[in-house]
């Protein structure tokens, strides 16, 4: 189901610069018993990424209105929003853009992370590696072209997700999760101020990890820093925190960190 600034339609038209280059900002939230997990963070997310881009404002209060009035019709789902520049401007010039597109839809919840949740997931090391850039490192903007490959690639490794560097060769996250680790009581998750998005269960997690009194460092770590981890978790708003079983030939058991912090999420 898709509704385009409040009207349930499936088509954009084609003069939309989401479509000419991308040029927009996204959040994908999970809905639970028919409300949206998060959703002050994630209205946060968008209108950052909107001020990020330079982005006129759109209408927050009817975006709000029209995210509780999907969610509202699934007990469990999907809810993603895209907030595009809108139509207007020549080339890549963005004059005349006044009117942010709106898009809202909904999906059904991925059941496999129910599953993952007990078996843990499986990583492979990606070949694909992000590029890195300041301006837009942290957002969950629409050129996701990286990401496209890297989950074409994985998809042929039998394994549940990618862990991706950047091109130094230091750890970013995975294709659609953020990425931590524990050794004994100090806990790690990549710096990701030239690439990556700054996940809204991330941040959610380094809170909590705070409030328990973990020491959560953000470090530009190569890959090897994994391989004597006593634990590996991935998030994302959906999962939204699985415990990481195998990198390769490493592996890992302990869910110490993972039990604690689960109820939580």
């Amino acid at each position: 189901m898709f509704w385009i600034n409040g009207e349930a339609q499936e088509y954009l038209s084609v003069c939309d610069r989401a479509v000419q280059f991308g040029d927009g900002c996204f959040t994908t939230a999970r809905v639970r018993n028919g409300g949206i997990e998060l959703l002050a963070e994630h209205l946060k997310r968008l209108q950052s990424g909107c001020e990020r881009l330079l982005i006129a404002d759109p209408d927050w209060q009817a975006l709000k209105g029209e995210m509780l009035a999907a969610a509202s019709i699934q007990h469990e789902g999907v809810l993603k929003v895209i907030i595009s520049r809108g139509v207007g401007g020549r080339g890549y010039s963005a004059t005349g853009c006044q009117q942010p597109t709106r898009i809202v839809s909904l999906s059904p919840y991925p059941e496999h992370y129910l599953h993952l949740r007990d078996a843990g997931a499986r990583l492979v090391v990606s070949p694909v590696r992000l590029a890195m850039n300041p301006l837009l490192a942290g957002i969950k903007h629409l050129n996701r072209l990286e990401q496209v490959l890297i989950r074409a690639q994985f998809e042929q490794a039998a394994a549940d997700e990618a862990l991706v560097l950047d091109t130094e060769g230091k750890l970013v996250e995975c294709c659609a999760a953020n990425l931590f680790w524990r050794k004994g009581n100090q806990v790690f998750t990549p710096q990701l101020t030239f690439s990556g998005v700054q996940g809204i269960m991330r941040q959610h997690i380094i809170s909590l990890l705070e409030a328990r009194g973990y020491v959560c460092q953000e470090v530009r770590a190569e890959l090897n820093h994994l391989a004597d981890a006593s634990e590996v978790l991935i998030c994302n708003a959906l999962m939204p925190v699985l415990p990481v079983c195998q990198i390769g030939d490493w592996s890992y058991s302990s869910r110490q960190l993972f039990n604690q912090i689960i109820p939580h999420c």
